[in-house]
């Protein structure tokens, strides 16, 4: 499917000195805040990740707050989607100006009348509502 792909990051990450006693476990919910979210720095959205940490011995930042830095390497997967790419869902809502559908089984969106394509038309049959195509007979969007 367009729009996911697999990223190697190497990140730095800096925590509080209070968290120094399990580093793992505050690495991993420090990451765990991130998923299913837009991040501008991956360009897409975090589905999964697997993460090495670097560093053996954390470098202590001088500043007001006294954090320490750990590298670490990851491996991410990442849903960015971009304009005109073809993605797979399930539609979940019909009506005559817009199409509801889940892509990856957690992201919504919406197609308005504007953006179905021409040849599609808005119709009841059999008290099911659908988009059928002109052209194609066996070319629908039902819910």
């Amino acid at each position: 499917m367009e729009g996911l792909r697999v990223a190697d990051a190497n990140l730095l990450m800096y925590l509080h000195p209070s968290k120094s006693r399990n580093v793992s476990q505050s690495i991993l919910r420090e990451l765990g805040s991130l998923p299913f979210k837009f991040n501008e720095t991956f360009d897409g959205v975090l589905l999964a990740y697997d993460v090495n940490i670097l560093d053996k011995q954390a470098k202590i930042l001088s500043g007001v707050h006294p954090y320490f830095g750990l590298r670490l390497k990851a491996n991410l997967l990442l849903f960015s989607p971009k304009p005109d790419m073809l993605l797979e869902g399930k539609v979940v809502k019909l009506s005559q100006e817009s199409i509801h559908v889940i892509v990856l089984g957690f992201s919504s969106a919406i197609i308005t009348a504007e953006n179905i394509h021409g040849e599609f038309k808005y119709r009841t049959k059999d008290k099911e509502e659908l988009f059928a195509s002109k052209s194609h007979k066996r070319h629908v969007i039902k819910f």
